[in-house]
């Protein structure tokens, strides 16, 4: 019986010489080129095609010739390098959607693109130049973002890594203390006056009571209820629970129970002769009057009624009251009449926050978009400006920075709090966390404190370093 051999598989010459009987393809291969192959036997050439038998289109390399050839109709060649078309172009694309949401005025956008009609010039050279600027700016927002793999703890690149291994990207700010504590997001943060205590509420159903010399938890007090809200005036730190407001008076050592919100109370608000708002479920926001009565120190004083969905922001600024809510709308209370005296219809979602800054009225909404109102010449209030966000937008404060420009912090849902200068709305920096923030306050004024907290129940308290005298 005739016993048949395996014929053993011919192995490609790495000059690229094989037997005739071989697949007869005249590709090079590309990773050859680049030194990267790891095959053998490989199916395509491991060495450079004969001009005269290149075809078009091919991968040709001649002694002068070191890059991709020009002519394949997914790559283009700048000065340096070559860039994958396809990748260019998108990045142009982004950029041009980028840089034009950071001046979006009235609700419309410069437009950065290249304006190679306008000039007047049709070189290929210029838009190449142009486009590797796009790049290397890319390049550098990419240094910006903060690595998510070193975000939780396993990331192997190290000090090679692309992106950032900090919690921020802004010159002058540190990090004074992380507090951790609350096992759910944190809701309310508050720093009652003549008290060297901070207060956070939390969705876990506690109140932490922080000692800010030492960072420590001196205090939990627990509710037993979500705590949707916590603000502070004078000594009284007020807590938004479902269907009541708390009152803590922390001199005295009282608490007082205010009665009638209907659902979450998201979101509270005072006058400086502690008038409190509450805004609730229902659309309808309470409002009491501090007294002189010691067992009863708060009365309710009106009801007010107009939003058709939850209230979930409230500021108070000359002497009006502003509310936010999901019906995508602003109410604009008289302080006096507690009558509302204009609707403000612009966001197409949510308003999440909403700030009283000088003569003008900040909006944010997860719309992406921050909207800057102020009174014209007939006394009404209108959108004078739209600044418009990546991400939707969850939080605002307002302070000065370590040099005393006046900044806006603005938390969004992609985990990221987003520094302005204003009121140009310059970048002023990035805040990074492990998830989204939920609450921001400032400190004492003069100190360039302020707190952030997020989901994961994490208080960071942040400081600006003071400006250096030159």
């Amino acid at each position: 019986m005739d016993v048949k051999t395996a014929r053993k598989p011919y192995v490609f010459d790495r000059l690229g010489r094989k037997p005739s009987d071989i697949s007869h393809n005249k590709s090079v291969c590309i990773f050859w080129r680049n030194g990267k192959c790891l095959r053998n036997p490989c199916r395509f050439l491991h060495s450079e095609l004969p001009v005269t038998c290149a075809k078009k289109g091919s991968y040709l390399e001649s002694s002068n010739q070191k890059d991709l050839p020009t002519k394949n109709s997914n790559y283009i060649r700048t000065k340096n390098k070559l860039v994958l078309k396809r990748f260019l172009e998108t990045t142009v694309e982004n950029s041009r959607e980028d840089a034009g949401s950071k001046d979006c005025k009235r609700g419309t956008s410069k437009n950065l693109a290249l304006k190679n009609e306008e000039s007047g010039s049709n070189s290929t050279e210029d838009v190449l130049t142009k486009s590797e600027d796009v790049l290397t700016k890319s390049e550098d927002v990419l240094k910006q973002n903060v690595c998510q793999s070193w975000v939780h703890g396993n990331c192997i690149d190290g000090n090679k890594c692309q992106s950032l291994h900090s919690w921020f990207h802004a010159d002058g700010l540190s990090i004074l203390a992380r507090l951790q504590g609350h096992t759910k997001a944190v809701t309310g943060i508050a720093l009652p006056e003549k008290n060297n205590k901070l207060y956070t509420g939390s969705s876990d159903r506690t109140v932490r009571i922080w000692d800010c010399h030492t960072g420590q938890c001196a205090q939990v007090i627990e509710l037993g209820a979500d705590i949707g809200s916590m603000i502070s005036e004078a000594v009284w730190v007020f807590i938004g629970m479902p269907n009541v407001v708390k009152a803590l008076n922390t001199e005295l050592g009282a608490e007082y129970d205010l009665n009638g919100p209907i659902g979450q109370v998201y979101a509270m608000a005072t006058t400086d002769d502690i008038t409190l708002f509450a805004g609730g479920q229902d659309g309808v926001i309470l409002a009491w009057k501090c007294t002189t009565e010691t067992n009863s120190p708060f009365q309710p004083i009106a009801s007010l009624k107009g939003h058709t969905s939850d209230v979930v922001s409230l500021t108070v600024g000359r002497e009006r009251l502003y509310s936010g809510s999901k019906d995508h709308t602003i109410r604009v209370w008289d302080h006096k009449t507690l009558e509302c005296v204009m609707t403000l219809d612009g966001h197409a979602d949510t308003v999440t926050s909403l700030i009283c800054w000088e003569d003008y009225l900040l909006s944010g909404s997860l719309d992406r978009t921050v909207k800057a109102w102020a009174m014209n010449e007939e006394g009404h209030v209108e959108a004078i400006y739209t600044h418009v966000e990546e991400h939707g937008v969850v939080a605002f404060c307002g302070m000065r920075d370590g040099n005393g420009k006046p900044t806006l912090y603005c938390s969004c849902n992609n985990n990221s709090v987003q520094l302005y200068e204003m009121p140009s709305f310059d970048d002023g920096g990035r805040l990074f966390t492990k998830q989204e923030v939920k609450v921001i306050l400032h400190g004492p004024k003069g100190l360039g404190l302020f707190f952030t907290g997020d989901q994961t129940g994490l208080v960071t308290a942040w400081r600006w370093l003071p400006k250096s005298k030159e």
